[in-house]
């Protein structure tokens, strides 16, 4: 059975995960794209769900990810996917942005309360609008 682009793909990242190095993987693709999200997946908060938010929003490095604010991401994320998402992915680009621009390494749940304290002043945007 002739495996599709969307197999193939599925396969080598499978193997990616898993730490095994694919010779095909390889060859197909040299380290543009991998090297990007890797950089990003290093990043201590970060797990593949981050790096396909990160993917979604456009961010492709550590450098353009210190450039950000978490209240536009989060609102941008929501928007792109037409999704609410939890208040801890805020706490989460926080984190990460945090890290990007300053190298300290801090856990998500560090910016909770500093988001609590916002949300209870009316300065944090809680969830996209779609009517807006």
């Amino acid at each position: 059975m002739k495996k599709t682009a969307k197999q193939t793909s599925l396969t080598i990242f499978d193997l990616r995960n898993r730490g095994l190095k694919s010779k095909t993987f390889e060859h197909r693709y040299p380290e543009s794209n991998r090297a990007t999200k890797s950089e990003l997946a290093q990043l201590r908060n970060i797990g593949k769900a981050m790096v396909q938010d990160f993917e979604l929003l456009g961010i492709k490095s550590i450098k353009q990810l210190a450039k950000c604010k978490a209240d536009r991401l989060y609102t941008r994320i929501q928007a792109l996917t037409n999704t609410r998402h939890d208040p801890c992915v805020w706490d989460t680009y926080a984190a990460a942005i945090h890290q990007a621009k300053t190298g300290e390494v801090l856990a998500w749940w560090e910016f909770t309360k500093l988001r609590k304290k916002r949300e209870a002043n009316g300065e944090f945007v809680k969830r996209y609008d779609s009517a807006s």
